[in-house]
């Protein structure tokens, strides 16, 4: 099979380092680094996508991604597509896998659109189901236990509905300057968040615009975030979790 289009390579020998530097509870940081490297030796290559690409992936391309580096949004739609039909929206950061069903041999169809520049690591699903089970059995330990990680950090982030706007929005930020954010070049203290912008905030929390604009506003009033074109900066980390209520 094909591997999917992309625009280059990445080097082998980048991937062989700073896999433990990935957010924590990610399937990417779980592996040791022994599993890691061998997983790699397999013949994995890291392969970028720019922004708004989508990775191929479906009953189409049965394929998985691990990603490595960006920000992607994940679109399901449960109850079929059209105007007005609600959808499942979701971000994905470094050191996720995305992609699982195709492990089932029940390859949804879902929209997975790169938001930054993404490096991400493709591999066939039914090559990766094969290799995590007679070769790599730590591989999936790993694995299951992020997807375990990942629904639980879903419920937390998304599934609060019954929350006033603005802790759900600082939730969110929250969630993505943990699982996305790198460091302000300016400034260590202030976190960055790439890829996301208003509309897809609110996408993800099934929101109005306008509501999230305000939500948005009343951070910024606070001096907790900047809000730039495709980017948030935390300004204070801190004080975003006291928004939350944790």
């Amino acid at each position: 099979m094909r591997m999917p289009p992309a625009l280059d390579i990445a080097r082998t020998t980048d991937l062989y380092q700073g896999h433990e530097d990935k957010p924590h509870g990610s399937f990417v940081e779980r592996l040791p680094a022994e599993v890691w490297h061998r997983l790699l030796q397999t013949g994995l290559r890291g392969r970028t996508f720019e922004r708004d690409d989508v990775l191929p992936m479906g009953p189409k391309a049965p394929y998985v991604y691990i990603l490595w580096e960006g920000v992607v949004r994940q679109d399901r739609y449960p109850l079929g597509h059209g105007a007005g039909i609600p959808t499942i929206t979701r971000f994905r950061g470094p050191g996720q896998l995305v992609g699982e069903a195709a492990l089932l041999s029940q390859a949804a169809t879902v929209d997975t659109r790169c938001l930054t520049r993404t490096v991400a690591i493709p591999c066939a699903a039914r090559y990766f189901a094969a290799l995590i089970e007679r070769r790599l059995p730590q591989v999936r330990h790993a694995l299951l236990c992020s997807l375990e990680d990942r629904n639980r950090s879903d419920e937390a982030v998304y599934a609060m509905a019954i929350r006033p706007p603005l802790e759900r929005v600082s939730r969110l930020l929250a969630h993505l300057a943990d699982t996305a954010g790198i460091p302000d070049p300016d400034t260590t203290e202030h976190i960055v968040i790439t890829g996301p912008g208003q509309k897809d905030i609110a996408a993800a929390l099934q929101l109005a615009v306008s509501t999230t604009e305000n939500a948005l506003r009343t951070l910024r009033h606070h001096g907790v975030i900047e809000a730039r074109y495709r980017q948030f900066v935390v300004r204070d980390v801190d004080a975003l979790r006291h928004f939350v209520g944790a």
